[in-house]
């Protein structure tokens, strides 16, 4: 043991001899860097088409036996016909679970799990997605198979009930908890009771749907000219594009073309909306409407709300109400940036109900701040290296780069996005940050929501007599909790 420590003691010496040897400062703040050079990778280069229409993102990785395949496909809830909310939901989740038409559900996962592989289906708002994870050497009888569930699907009628009995019983659930009643009814607040986000699956819509409902959603979606693919792994991309024209050949293209997502019909109405829940913290959410992808402003936008609150703990809002202030463990705002419809700019916290209206007060008042006085350039400089050194990892490795670039496809982004993203973050000033939060924050716009205890948030706190009605957008409007499983209003109990 000491021979072992006399040896750890000389090995110490000689490499603290060699790092002072080098002049490596004394503190780590005092460290030099060489700029990191990086070119980010270009979409053309890995992209091709199949026969069938389909595009194909694909890269070689061969630093482990496995190959992975992901597709986006053209789809969504916003297709789910009136009355029949949960259909799209219900076709992504049992493509996978609810067997094929040569493989019950229980003997597909036994294949499955004898070839080691992985196979996950899902529909979203706006775009459905498949994936197959398989090692290489089970590659041909894994494609077979994952071409199988999405060309063939059974909906095997058991695990449809399943499905409907699950989703009943998480349903019933739906006001267990307030972030989930925030979130419903923060979404109806900025667009309104009829948008297809709102229009949130109930009892009697997931009851009525029938198997046929299933196979008929799947015929109108699933077809390859409706799907990008994201392929990378162990393989040669010559070989796996042949294999993929092959195991996706003979099946017709619909030629249907599918609706554009719709817009909302309505801005929102501001003013300052409650939603009663016997609880001892309340959840604040405060914004309106940002604004839609392509606007020239975006990257002084996302560099304001970085500085505003969506930095973390350098942020201002994290910094008075959680530092400063001791009055939530999570707070921040995020600034949407919409692909189909403008996003939303939304400042959150949680607090104790009693000092919600003071931790509101705070929110406000850096809003107005970042408004009216110029960001340092220390905080300038904090976010725009943030969004710099932080890049890379969009293409860290080569599945998350075929991914993007396939999710970019699918979206319509402009090709050049990636290759001037820096440089627009450069070019950032002070008085670009002062312009764009004075044109596209609207403290007269904003809407005010709280989920928790009203009257205590009401009552406010003695310590900081601030009151919801001091905030100029009116009296305060009580919504009603709504029944999880039909979402009509419930009467509030007096």
């Amino acid at each position: 043991m000491r021979k072992c420590a006399t040896l750890w003691l000389l090995l110490l010496a000689v490499l603290t001899s060699g790092v002072l040897a080098q002049g490596i400062p004394p503190h780590p703040d005092q460290l030099t860097f060489k700029p990191l050079k990086y070119d980010p990778p270009k979409a053309k280069d890995f992209r091709h088409t199949l026969k069938n229409g389909a595009v194909v993102y694909i890269a070689e990785d061969r630093e482990l036996p496995l190959i992975n395949i992901s597709i986006i496909i053209r789809t969504g809830s916003y297709l789910d016909p009136e009355g029949k909310e949960g259909l799209a939901a219900m076709v992504g989740s049992l493509l996978r679970d609810g067997g094929t038409q040569s493989l019950t559900p229980d003997s597909l996962d036994e294949r499955l799990d004898f070839l080691a592989a992985s196979v996950s289906t899902s529909i979203g708002g706006t775009q459905g997605s498949a994936t197959l994870n398989v090692l290489t050497q089970n590659l041909d009888d894994g494609l077979a198979l994952f071409v199988d569930i999405l060309k063939h699907p059974r909906f095997d009628e058991e695990r449809m009930r399943l499905y409907k009995e699950r989703t009943l019983q998480r349903m019933k659930r739906r006001n267990d908890h307030t972030a989930s009643i925030e979130r419903r009814e923060w979404n109806r607040l900025m667009y309104g009771e009829d948008f297809f986000i709102n229009r949130l699956p109930t009892k009697k819509s997931i009851e009525s749907i029938t198997r046929e409902d299933l196979i008929e959603f799947h015929r109108k979606y699933f077809y390859p000219a409706n799907f990008i693919f994201a392929v990378s792994g162990d393989f040669k991309k010559k070989d796996m594009l042949k294999k993929l024209e092959k195991a996706f050949a003979n099946w017709p293209n619909r030629g249907t073309k599918i609706p554009p997502v719709p817009r909302p019909k309505r801005e929102p109405e501001p003013g300052i909306y409650m939603v009663h829940k016997d609880v001892n913290q309340g959840r604040i959410s405060i914004g309106h409407w940002a604004i839609e992808r392509g606007n020239p402003d975006e990257f002084a936008l996302r560099v304001m709300n970085d500085i505003l609150g969506g930095g973390g703990f350098t942020s201002r809002i994290m910094s008075r109400v959680r530092s400063d202030e001791g009055l939530a463990y999570s707070a921040g705002s995020r600034f949407g940036i919409g692909v189909y419809y403008p996003g939303v700019f939304r400042a959150y916290f949680q607090s104790k109900t009693p000092t919600c209206a003071y931790a509101t007060s705070i929110v406000l008042e850096e809003i107005n701040r970042i408004r009216t006085e110029k960001v340092s350039e220390e905080e300038l400089q904090t976010s725009i290296n943030s969004f710099i050194e932080t890049f890379p990892q969009n293409f860290g490795t080569a599945a998350r780069t075929v991914r993007t670039f396939a999710q970019d496809e699918y979206t319509g982004r402009d090709p050049d996005y990636w290759q001037n993203y820096r440089d627009n973050f450069r070019k950032v000033t002070a008085d670009d940050v002062l312009r764009v939060a004075k044109k596209y924050l609207h403290p007269e716009k904003l809407v005010i929501l709280g989920v928790g205890n009203v009257d205590d948030m009401l009552k406010g706190y003695d310590k900081h007599p601030v009151k919801f009605t001091d905030f100029g957008l009116g009296e305060v409007k009580r919504l009603p909790l709504r029944d999880p499983l039909t979402l009509e209003p419930i009467a509030e109990e007096k």
